[in-house]
C-alpha cells in the first residue's frame, strides 16, 4: 500500500537511509530504496509511495543540485519535514585489502569535497570516479570494480567490506540536510522555529532584478537561511532561485513577502513550511520572538491592518 511506503535515496547502506531511520514513523512503513533521487521523487508523483527522503544540502558543499532541480520543476511536491545527520566517512575496501593496495576510489560527487584533503595526503596518486551514491560505491567495491569507496561505516557488513579507515573528514562537525517530500497538502501548523521553502523566477535580467526580489523579504524582516541560484536551461543567464526563508506560511510577514513576490515575479513555486530540525520545541517560542525585528510580529501587521481599515472607513 503506498501510504506505508517511503522511497529514498539508495541502495541501502546511504547516509539518506541512515537519516531516514531517524524518524519515528520509519519503523512502521516500508523503506525503498531508488536508483537516484529523481526516481525517489516520481514514485511520489504517481502514487507509489507516500514521501520519499533526500538530500537538499550539505554543510562543505552546499546544495544537492539534483533535488533542487527536480522539486523547481515537474509536478508540484511538497517539504513536510527535515532531518540534520552528522557527515563522517569510512574507507571501505574488501576483506584483506591494504591501504598501500588502494589505487582507484569512488563515492558520491559530494562526497569528494568532504575529503579531498585527507585523500590528497594519504592517497596522492588515487584515481576518483565518482557512483550514483556512497552505498552504490561500495556496492561497486565488492563487486570489484574499485579498490576502495567513502561511505558510511555503517555500509560494511551490507556490502561485505572492512573499513581501512574511519572518521574521515576535512571540515569538523560537517552535516547534510534531508527534506522528507510529498503531495501537496495544507502544511502543519507553525511551531515558532520553522522554514519555508520556495523557487522564484525572475519576470527579466536587469540592474538590481535580484535586490528587488530579495527586499521583499528584508522590509518584513523575513531572514533568509538558503539563496541559490539555478539555471532554467533556457539560455545563458537565465535563473531561477532556491530560498529558505526562516518562519511559516501562516506568519504575516512570510505571507506578506510572498505575496510581494508573487506580485513581481512570472512563477513562484511553495516548496512547503516545516519546522527546523535541531530545535526542541520548549526552545521555538524563544527562538522566534529574539529573531523577530520590531514591526514584524504578526500582532503589528494585524494592527496595521485594522489602522488601513479604519482610514478606509473614516474613522481613523
Amino acid at each position: 500500500m503506498s501510504a506505508m511506503r517511503y522511497t529514498y535515496l539508495g541502495p541501502e547502506g546511504t547516509f539518506t537511509e541512515a537519516a531516514l531511520r531517524t524518524l519515528p514513523e520509519a519503523a512502521t512503513r516500508e523503506l525503498v530504496p531508488m536508483v537516484s533521487v529523481p526516481a525517489a521523487l516520481d514514485a511520489v508523483r504517481n502514487g507509489e509511495a507516500a514521501a520519499a527522503l533526500v538530500p537538499i544540502e550539505n554543510s562543505v558543499e552546499g546544495g544537492v543540485t539534483a533535488t533542487l532541480d527536480e522539486l523547481a520543476s515537474g509536478e508540484p511536491l511538497m517539504i513536510y519535514r527535515e532531518v540534520l545527520l552528522p557527515i563522517t566517512f569510512a574507507l571501505l575496501a574488501r576483506p584483506g585489502t591494504k591501504l598501500s593496495d588502494v589505487k582507484t576510489v569512488t563515492g558520491h560527487p559530494v562526497a569528494q569535497p568532504q575529503v579531498r584533503n585527507w585523500l590528497r595526503s594519504q592517497l596522492p596518486d588515487s584515481v576518483w570516479e565518482s557512483a550514483a551514491s556512497n552505498a552504490d560505491g561500495a556496492r561497486l567495491v565488492q563487486e570489484g570494480r574499485f579498490d576502495a569507496a567513502f561511505a558510511g561505516e555503517f555500509a560494511a557488513a551490507t556490502y561485505g567490506l572492512e573499513p581501512l579507515v574511519t572518521d574521515i573528514h576535512d571540515a569538523e562537525n560537517a552535516e547534510t540536510r534531508f527534506v522528507l517530500v510529498g503531495r501537496p497538502a495544507r502544511p502543519a501548523a507553525p511551531t515558532g522555529a520553522d522554514k519555508t521553502s520556495i523557487v522564484i523566477w525572475q519576470r527579466d535580467d536587469h540592474p538590481g532584478a535580484l535586490l528587488e526580489l530579495l527586499q521583499e523579504f528584508a522590509v518584513r524582516g523575513v531572514n533568509l537561511m538558503l539563496l541559490q541560484s539555478r539555471p532554467t536551461g533556457a539560455g545563458i543567464g537565465n535563473y531561477c532561485f532556491a530560498i529558505d526563508a526562516e518562519g511559516h506560511i501562516a506568519d504575516h510577514r512570510v505571507g506578506e513577502a510572498l505575496m510581494g513576490l508573487k506580485r513581481i515575479c512570472p512563477k513562484v513555486r511553495f516548496l512547503g513550511s516545516y519546522p527546523q530540525a535541531g530545535v526542541p520545541p520548549q526552545e521555538a517560542h524563544d527562538l522566534q520572538a529574539r529573531a523577530l525585528r520590531r514591526g514584524t510580529s504578526d500582532a503589528e501587521f494585524v494592527a496595521a491592518a485594522e489602522w488601513l481599515a479604519r482610514c478606509q472607513d473614516g474613522r481613523a
